[in-house]
């Protein structure tokens, strides 16, 4: 019998769903970078010339693109802290780690949204947040150790610096895209160790933390 071209029809299709996906993936990174992780999938799907059925088949919910989306992004992120723990000197480490966060902050709205906020209903996010929360305690702990950093920061602090610098980042990125850094700069000097006075305002509870960061991803 003649080959009827069925043995080479479901290869071409896997090779089209795999541009398919991968279009998406390059339209949902331009997307999320501009208009943060609540940007239109329907805008998505268009801008990557596929029907809007086409991006739910590879990625049901929001939540799944976003994830395949920021998957190589949120490694480099991780690497970064990695080195940051590893540093011969713990305050280097500090510094280059809410650095590297913050520029990464400023050159993607949706990373910003992603690493600033909590996702409840995602079983992956909450994993991937709690690594980061994890490597957070380590840069901060042994430069507390070390006595260089504040006896009484905590990673709430941590992550209010992304908040702050979110809105400096909105605020600033087409005049001054730099302004960012002057912030953060000023926000470390106030870290700096000098002391063991306390501040008169406690750090938010791990709860209150986990809530906030929770109430920023609501719709």
């Amino acid at each position: 019998m003649g080959d009827t071209g069925q043995g080479t029809a479901a290869p071409r299709l896997r090779r089209d769903a795999a541009r398919n996906r991968e279009r998406i993936l390059e339209a949902a990174r331009l997307a999320f970078a501009q208009q943060g992780v609540d940007a239109s999938l329907e805008h998505i799907a268009r801008s990557a010339g596929v029907a809007i059925g086409t991006l739910y088949r590879h990625f049901p919910k929001r939540i799944d693109l976003l994830l395949a989306a920021f998957a190589e992004k949120f490694g480099a992120f991780m690497a970064a802290a990695e080195s940051a723990r590893a540093a011969d000197d713990p305050w280097v480490g500090l510094s280059s780690y809410l650095e590297t966060l913050c520029g990464m902050q400023a050159g993607d709205r949706g990373f910003n949204d992603f690493v600033s906020m909590r996702f409840p209903a995602s079983a992956e996010t909450e994993s991937m947040h709690d690594q980061v929360c994890a490597a957070m305690e380590a840069i901060l702990g042994r430069a507390q150790e070390a006595k260089v950093a504040r006896t009484d920061l905590t990673i709430g602090d941590l992550v209010t610096v992304t908040w702050a610098n979110s809105r400096i980042i909105e605020a600033t990125s087409d005049v001054a895209p730099r302004a960012w850094r002057r912030q953060l700069m000023l926000t470390l000097e106030s870290f700096r160790y000098r002391g063991d006075a306390d501040l008169d305002e406690p750090p938010l509870t791990r709860q209150q933390l986990y809530d906030a960061m929770a109430r920023l991803s609501a719709p």
